[in-house]
């Protein structure tokens, strides 16, 4: 069956839930209207609500009818990205610079579904813990949460998360045990020179052209340095200097991430970094500060709850459509802090859309909301059942 037949027949509520939330962004730590509309759901359908967990996160309690027994923890991250949207969808966002491009709107509505599913139904020994995180998209929001003493105040044995995925069919689940999703680290460098006149560069230092040997230089430590039997990846994503023509500026900067799945990678790739940044700060006579931060763990999935998604992930798509072979993807994502804490898994729900997330031109497609919300619903089911 593609999805629970009660959540497919509140279809329609969850697709206008996700097509408000998506018409009205909000980006890390800022979630107050999306973090206020899920609180106002799950109030309504008698589950017990606590906001405010991680600035702007919200948990919702629910006790299942067989009494008291282990608890299962659902999260979903609320954050839209900054950036503009180019889809012309009549719900498009209405907030300039905030889009949806990742589908935590959907992600948010999923996990809205399977809660007002298991509060019309309680027939399971046990809590559900509904965690709603803020700030996903770098800004530590799971950390915050974890601050905030999450699983102090909410103990869960277990903790399960999803994705979207357009990369995969629609209709396909892909879950599997161990490192799942790369580590993550966002570096700055910061190149100071000496400013001239554009036509005599001779008298300055120009760090434009440190920038732009240190971009290239930096490209051969995964292929030079690394072993290639080792996935890894560094990527400038931005480049800063100047503001006139004919002047050389004072200054230059260079902004990026690291991705690897090894400390010892890592590690390396950081080493290398600073000690080519001062070979290259010696080369032109200017000064070169790095600063490189640990932004994502490597997203781990353990191996029992990883084969209980994948059954789960069976009943609702058929086990014809469950990928258990494991394929680890360079994208990273914070749910990784949870899962050091409590066992747990994260699956990707493939669906129809064909543009990649982080595109201005990303559209989620809204018949993978009962699909995602049945996934978690049942996974709570099976994991407290009687």
């Amino acid at each position: 069956m593609p999805a629970l037949p009660q959540i497919e027949a509140f279809k329609a509520d969850l697709v206008a839930i996700r097509h408000d939330i998506h018409a009205h962004p909000e980006i890390g730590f800022e979630e107050v209207r999306t973090s206020g509309i899920v609180a106002e759901k799950l109030a309504s359908w008698g589950v017990e609500v606590h906001r405010g967990i991680g600035k702007t996160g919200v948990v919702g309690i629910l006790h299942g009818t067989g009494g008291p027994g282990r608890r299962i923890g659902l999260r979903a991250d609320m954050d839209a990205l900054p950036m503009e949207e180019t889809t012309n969808l009549p719900y498009r966002s209405t907030r300039p610079g905030r889009f949806h491009g990742c589908g935590h709107d959907g992600h948010t509505t999923m996990l809205l579904g399977a809660a007002r599913y298991l509060a019309e139904n309680r027939d399971f020994t046990g809590t559900a813990v509904f965690v709603f995180q803020p700030a996903e998209e770098g800004l530590g929001g799971a950390r915050a949460m974890l601050a905030d003493k999450l699983f102090e105040r909410f103990p869960c044995d277990e903790i399960y998360g999803l994705h979207n995925a357009p990369q995969l069919e629609a209709g396909q689940i892909s879950v599997f045990p161990g490192p799942a999703m790369a580590g993550a680290d966002f570096f700055d460098i910061k190149i100071t020179g000496k400013g001239s006149h554009g036509a005599m560069p001779h008298v300055g230092r120009d760090p434009v052209i440190a920038a732009i040997t240190l971009a290239a230089a930096l490209q051969t430590i995964v292929s030079r340095n690394a072993d290639p039997r080792e996935a890894a990846v560094v990527s400038i994503t931005q480049i800063h200097a100047g503001s006139a023509y004919n002047v050389i500026p004072e200054e230059a900067a260079l902004a990026g991430t690291i991705r690897t799945f090894s400390p010892e990678i890592a590690k390396l790739i950081r080493e290398r970094m600073r000690e080519i940044a001062a070979g290259i700060g010696q080369t032109f006579g200017v000064q070169v500060h790095v600063d490189i931060r640990g932004i994502f763990d490597v997203l781990v999935n353990h191996g029992p709850q990883a084969e209980a998604a994948a059954a789960v992930a069976a009943e609702i798509v058929g086990a014809e459509n469950v990928l258990t072979t494991p394929r680890p993807v360079m994208g990273s994502e914070d749910f990784a802090d949870m899962l050091r804490v409590v066992p747990g898994a994260y699956a990707w729900v493939g669906h129809a859309g064909t543009v990649p997330v982080h595109n201005p031109a990303f559209i989620l497609d809204d018949g993978i909301l009962p699909v995602g919300a049945s996934l978690l619903a049942r996974l709570v089911e099976t994991r407290l059942a009687a």
